[in-house]
């Protein structure tokens, strides 16, 4: 049967349009990241993080972070962070990350997010009050916000925005607190932990830094 032109010319353009959305759907799924892999991370967190960081994440070295239990976003990130070696710069995890593909970094971080953080503890009685008080309410007159604002008031973190920090070594806070003060690392959004340690001193960094491994 012949169809009058305009028909046929119709169909052809529906057809055409199906196809191009197929391919759109195609191209949009082919984007999409591949689901982490729990097991893959497991592996590489064996033969290359445990040494430092514990089987599981959880670290029993003060000079290096607890990584059980944290946001996974933000674990991928730092990754990817030290690999570029711009914004933060540290030579053995230069080397560890330099290796590492995306699905990688996305698959380990994963691993640890999977892990039971294990508690920590405040040592300081001293400061624990201007611990707190920096951590719950931090301080008008200096225009310094509560940490709680951004990381939770136990410390959980924000998935996908802000880190865990509950029972994290306090000597590794520290160091991480004087760094962003200093400008040596640099890989905060908008300088949001750049601008609060510029108003920290050093007492207050060492209070709330041992208030921090004391929260459950």
């Amino acid at each position: 049967m012949n169809l009058p032109k305009s028909v046929t010319l119709f169909v052809n353009l529906l057809a055409a349009s199906g196809l191009f959305a197929v391919s759109a759907l195609a191209q949009d799924a082919s984007k999409t990241p591949a689901k982490a892999d729990v097991v893959k991370g497991q592996a590489i967190a064996s033969q290359a993080c445990a040494a430092c960081h514990g089987a599981d994440g959880n670290s029993v070295a003060p000079a290096n972070p607890k990584l059980a239990g944290q946001v996974p976003e933000y674990l991928a990130k730092q990754l990817a962070d030290f690999k570029a070696n711009k914004d933060r710069k540290n030579a053995v995890m230069l080397g560890m990350a330099s290796g590492l593909s995306t699905d990688d970094m996305r698959n380990l971080a994963a691993y640890y997010a999977s892990q039971a953080a294990k508690p920590g503890a405040a040592k300081n009685k001293d400061t624990l009050e201007l611990g707190q008080k920096l951590w719950r309410g931090g301080d008008t007159a200096r225009g310094l916000p509560a940490c709680a604002g951004c990381h939770g008031a136990t410390g959980a973190g924000l998935p996908s925005q802000y880190p865990r920090l509950a029972g994290q070594h306090a000597e590794y806070i520290e160091t991480q607190l004087k760094g962003f003060r200093a400008g040596e690392r640099q890989n905060d959004p908008q300088r949001m932990m750049r601008m609060v340690a510029a108003k920290l001193t050093d007492k207050d960094i060492s209070a709330v830094a041992d208030y921090i491994a004391g929260l459950k």
